[in-house]
């Protein structure tokens, strides 16, 4: 377990600013499979960072900043997610796992680090289980086996009621920071300019509600063959005050595969990577050198 302290508001805010003064390309990829848009920097071995359930690339750019200087990163909108291809259908755990794989091979740069917060985690531990040649490793973010039934229940409500239309971008910043309390201001603001698009009568989400649902609908579906089949490195991180991942949740998966190494950050909640960004990258830092990537 990880005994760092949160980082203060001021050193978030000097990450944030720091990660959009970065050189970062914002392009469409068309893998064969899908359309992806996508946040690209660095230079170096792959490193795909893929968010969570009605979130964006953008909301990853912080975090990924602090890799450019020793890989090439990549945040991702998935699928129904931000500027990338919003299908009818196709929202499953094998739908998402199939467009990393692709994604992958359309960059060609080698097997990728996959690193994924709650959604993303979930299917990039499954790309990795199901296509081992194009995975190096992967960071599990706040998602694991076991989640119980409630947890899924609220998830699903709250990710159906932002489905609504907001008057302007202090109503959207409002809303979030009413739904997300513990997520501090600049990223809540990085959440509100990057999420939404100006339609009449006011702002939507980019986030394709049909798809928001079906995802979560999808989350529900059991993890645990996809743990079993894994043999890739994996890093599991845990906010410790998480309220999708509970303490039991963590310990039935670590049961599961006990050789697989657990960070949990205490004070942080689900949203780990933006409440503690500093703690996440050295826990990352810490598996990936660990491993000799980079």
């Amino acid at each position: 377990m990880l005994n760092s302290k949160i980082t203060p508001m001021q050193d978030l805010e000097h990450m944030v600013n720091a990660a959009f003064d970065t050189e970062v390309k914002m392009r469409r990829i068309d893998t064969g499979r899908i359309i992806l848009n996508i946040r690209e920097s660095g230079d170096g071995p792959l490193m795909l960072f893929f968010h969570g359930i009605t979130a964006n690339s953008a909301t990853l750019m912080p975090l990924a900043s602090m890799f450019s200087d020793r890989f090439t990163t990549i945040a991702v909108d998935q699928r129904g997610h931000g500027r990338s291809d919003k299908p009818d259908s196709g929202y499953e755990a094998d739908d998402f796992a199939a467009d990393i794989a692709s994604l992958i091979r359309t960059l060609d740069r080698g097997p990728a680090i996959l690193v994924g917060h709650s959604l993303g985690s979930r299917n990039s531990v499954v790309c990795a289980a199901k296509y081992p040649e194009l995975v190096h490793s992967v960071v599990a973010i706040d998602f694991t086996p076991y989640i119980e039934t409630e947890v899924f229940d609220a998830l699903e409500a709250r990710v159906n009621a932002g489905a609504q239309t907001f008057e302007d971008l202090a109503a959207v910043e409002a809303y979030l920071a009413a739904r997300y309390p513990n997520i501090p201001a600049p990223a809540i603001k990085i959440r509100a300019e990057s999420g939404y698009e100006a339609v009449e009568g006011g702002l939507r989400p980019f986030a394709s509600p049909s798809a928001m649902s079906q995802t979560a609908n999808g989350l529900r579906a059991d993890l645990t063959q996809a743990y079993r089949d894994l043999r890739k490195p994996v890093l599991l991180v845990r906010g410790g005050d998480s309220k999708l991942v509970s303490a039991q949740a963590l310990a039935k998966t670590s049961a599961l595969r006990p050789d697989l190494p657990v960070v949990v950050v205490p004070g942080a909640d689900h949203y780990v990577n933006e409440v503690a960004p500093d703690i996440t990258a050295q826990a990352i830092t810490n598996f990936i050198d660990s491993r000799g990537r980079g």
